[in-house]
């Protein structure tokens, strides 16, 4: 039977995706490589409003697009192992990307996506920076997630990484307001940076 509440999980144990589904308490947590991961409290106001910002600009750029986007919370299934059809118990690590966009419809089903997302964009707030900068950047270039974006809202700098053939990222210049961002993966895409961040 599962825990009852957040406190009666033991934070150096090992999680599974299988124990992940009995949770029903309030908490919101993800797991990386087994790990506990909380993320309360909700989002600042601020850290909302560059995410919705971002999430009309990609959704209009996806109409008509067979890509799909999902914002937190969805669960992110993520294994190294090659096969994307893990049993439940098999699967480690389960994040909440902000934002998330799948080119391979044969990902998702009803629970949200199982394998690499094509593009996870992470907006760093207090308390998360290195969980996303450090244990993200490197359970999502291990799975193959071809681009990573890093928004830094403090400096109003987003940091680009790009999956390489050799399976590691590569960082591309950080963008900053004076810049047009655009992305590998969804060719065509362009997003002013300083839009992204206006009060």
């Amino acid at each position: 039977m599962g825990a009852l509440t957040f406190n009666d999980l033991d934070p150096k144990g090992t999680y599974t995706y299988a124990d992940y589904l009995k949770w029903t308490f309030e908490e919101r947590l993800e797991l990386i490589k087994g790990k506990i991961f909380n993320m309360s409290p909700a989002p600042a106001r601020r850290h909302q409003k560059i995410s919705g910002k971002l999430s009309l600009t990609i959704g209009n750029y996806l109409e008509g697009k067979t890509c799909e986007m999902y914002t937190a919370p969805f669960d992110v299934r993520l294994t190294p192992l090659k096969g994307n059809k893990r049993k439940d118990n098999q699967i480690y690590t389960v994040v909440q990307p902000d934002i998330c966009v799948i080119c391979d419809i044969d990902k998702l089903d009803d629970r949200g996506c199982i394998g690499a997302p094509d593009l996870i964009i992470e907006i760093l707030s207090p308390g998360n920076t290195k969980k996303e900068m450090s244990d993200k950047f490197q359970v999502y270039e291990e799975n193959g997630v071809r681009e990573y974006w890093l928004v830094e809202p403090n400096d109003n700098v987003i940091i680009v990484y790009v999956l390489n053939d050799e399976g590691n990222y590569i960082g591309l210049r950080p963008y900053t307001e004076d810049d047009v961002i655009t992305s590998s993966v969804l060719q065509g895409l362009e997003i002013s940076v300083s839009k992204i961040f206006e009060p």
